[in-house]
């Protein structure tokens, strides 16, 4: 049995207070340590480890987003300056139906007003012009009956006067007489000498022997010729100086009055001579009678009287006869061709009145006829222009107001698109695009362009839907930089360009913001880093390489870019580390800080865009 006194007495340890300071210690100085290479990692700035896997080479703009096809529906009122006010106008949004295409169902109307006093007016002057066409076209008719009656009169006047003359001389005499004189040669001169239309040509086509029937009414518009007649002087100057003299013979005149008169004359004339000669037979006869005793004195002086007579008649006939051929056929002859040739004159005179009254009546229908249809273009106009005050729904599509996206803003005094407002001829009301195809137009810059070429593919992000991403292509890229803005910048070009957007989303509308990243090329296999790794210096380019604490310089080969990565050809491999800034240890030698490499890849234009925040790594793209 033990002791008592040595299980009362407590057992002494080892004290532990060094272990817990040791500890302490070793905690305190790991923490220093890590601190100091913390502090020393901050100080070398953030990092990026090359990555080595196909890189997108595109380019990324922003647009709007529009329909490809619309309907764009401008006002086509013409009101003068101050312009038409709406009256009523579809909601923006309003979803047009076919149904509402069937009903004609009403998008916009106009204020007509002012165009419904127009029109009031303008009936009111093309009545007036109804009624002066018609009495111009009545009083060319009229007219042209007139004219043919002067000259009928005229025609027959002269056809009288020609069967006088030759019912005088014989129609072979006569025919000759007349040749010699040219008369008909005159009136085809007159024809061929004037300038006329066909109906006047008809009016001048009638001899005094050959009338022609009436002439048609021919409207006016008819071929005519604007330079005046010339004027024919051989029937004015024409002189009657035909010498009868030498037709004073019954054996040179023909069947004629003149000719029945001569023989008549000479008849008379020989039957007095035969008288004469038996009177005188008879007084021979008597006078020996006479001295024979067989008859008295009385009887010889009867005999004697009676050849007295004979004589006298012989010497009267004759007489009669050659004051007739020397006076009177002369007389007679002239007197028929001059009345025959005064009513040649009659009738070319008719004529030219006719032509002359007739071109008047035909100005005048002419004129009233241009403005009928001046007044009938007018009313016609009118009544379109108030068909268009009332707008009707033509195409189904959305409804937006003005031109859509940002042509719905106006500037220069201009009032947006609602009831009540103002719009000047030409600007767009309402836009009805065609939302089964949209498309996005952007503005590339001229240092991209000339990488961007149609069919390129498109990834397409729309502002509103972030998470979701569109395909597309490009279908039309601007030949020219667009002016719109020049005035402002006249330094900055872009070139407008189209992307389609492939399929149709009906969360789509027309005027949303959309960014755009046109893929101009595809890397299969390449190293790349953020595009603010790489440092020019001196016309080269360099990276930060980092090894833990540390960095060091190095030369790189770049190749193509996008805007956030750029491919290295040479001078770093996949796995390393690079700094995404100029370390602050490390005082620019040369060059130009702050600035992206110059590229020397496959495109040595365009200068990469400046550093941007450290952009994550691209799911599905690199």
């Amino acid at each position: 049995m033990a002791p008592e006194s040595n299980l009362s007495t407590p057992v002494r340890r080892s004290p532990k207070w060094w272990l817990t300071l040791i500890a302490g210690m070793v905690l305190v100085g790991g923490f220093i340590f890590f601190f100091k290479a913390g502090a020393k990692t901050a100080a070398l700035g953030l990092t990026f480890t090359a990555r080595r896997g196909p890189l997108d080479i595109t380019v990324l703009e922003g647009g709007s987003v529009q329909a490809a096809e619309s309907q764009e529906v401008k006002c086509e009122v013409r009101v003068g300056y101050q312009g038409t006010k709406i009256l009523k106008i579809v909601e923006e949004g309003y979803q047009v139906t076919e149904n509402d295409i069937r009903t004609n169902k009403v998008l916009v109307e106009l204020d007509s007003s002012d165009l419904q006093k127009q029109l009031a007016q303008q009936e009111i002057q093309h009545s007036q012009a109804t009624a002066s066409l018609t009495d111009a076209q009545q009083a060319y008719e009229i007219q042209l009956n007139q004219n043919l009656s002067d000259i009928k009169a005229a025609e027959q006047k002269a056809r009288f006067a020609r069967m006088d003359f030759d019912k005088f001389l014989g129609d072979q005499v006569a025919e000759a007489v007349i040749d010699e004189l040219g008369l008909e040669k005159v009136l085809a001169s007159e024809q061929t000498n004037m300038a006329v239309n066909p109906t006047q040509a008809t009016l001048l086509a009638a001899s005094p022997r050959n009338p022609q029937p009436a002439p048609p009414v021919s409207p006016p518009g008819s071929p005519t010729t604007n330079s005046p007649a010339t004027p024919d002087p051989t029937l004015a100057s024409s002189r009657l100086t035909i010498d009868f003299a030498r037709y004073a013979n019954i054996q040179l005149l023909g069947d004629g009055e003149a000719k029945q008169k001569i023989r008549e004359l000479e008849d008379t004339f020989q039957v007095a001579r035969k008288e004469e000669s038996q009177a005188e037979v008879n007084l021979a006869g008597t006078k020996r009678l006479f001295d024979k005793g067989f008859v008295t004195k009385t009887d010889l002086q009867q005999n004697e009287i009676g050849w007295d007579n004979a004589r006298l008649k012989v010497q009267k006939a004759g007489t009669a006869r050659d004051l007739y051929l020397k006076y009177e056929f002369i007389k007679t002859a002239e007197d028929w061709l001059s009345k025959y040739a005064e009513a040649v004159r009659e009738l070319s005179r008719a004529r030219k009145a006719a032509i002359s009254k007739l071109a008047q009546a035909e100005a005048k229908w002419r004129s009233a006829q241009a403005q009928y249809q001046v007044q009938s273009r007018q009313l016609k106009e009118i009544n379109e222009q108030l068909a268009k005050c009332t707008i009707t729904a033509k195409k189904p599509g959305l409804v937006v107001y003005g031109g859509g996206g940002d042509e719905r803003f106006y500037y220069g005094g201009e009032e947006r698109i609602r009831e009540g407002a103002t719009v000047r001829e030409r600007q767009s009301i309402i836009t009805i695009p065609d939302m089964t195809k949209m498309v996005v137009n952007v503005k590339i810059p001229e240092a991209y362009i000339k990488r961007i070429k149609k069919t390129q593919k498109v990834r397409i992000t729309v502002d509103a839907f972030p998470d979701t991403v569109l395909n597309g292509e490009v279908t039309k890229v601007g030949v020219l930089p667009d002016s719109q803005n020049r005035w402002m910048n006249p330094d900055l070009k872009v070139y407008l360009t189209t992307i389609t957007i492939a399929g149709t989303y009906d969360w789509i509308k027309p005027g949303m913001s959309a960014k755009v990243e046109i893929i101009v090329d595809r890397l299969a296999d390449a190293v790349y880093v953020p595009v603010q790794a790489v440092v020019p210096q001196d016309g080269k380019q360099f990276c930060y390489v980092t090894h833990g604490r540390s960095s060091d310089t190095r030369e790189v080969e770049i190749g193509q870019y996008n805007d956030t990565f750029i491919e290295i050809k040479k001078g770093l491999k996949e796995g390393e580390t690079v700094l995404l800034r100029r370390p602050e240890s490390a005082a620019p030698e040369s060059g130009e800080k702050g600035k992206a490499p110059a590229d020397e890849g496959p495109d040595k234009t365009k200068t990469p865009p400046a550093p941007a925040p450290v952009p994550q790594m691209p799911k599905g793209k690199a």
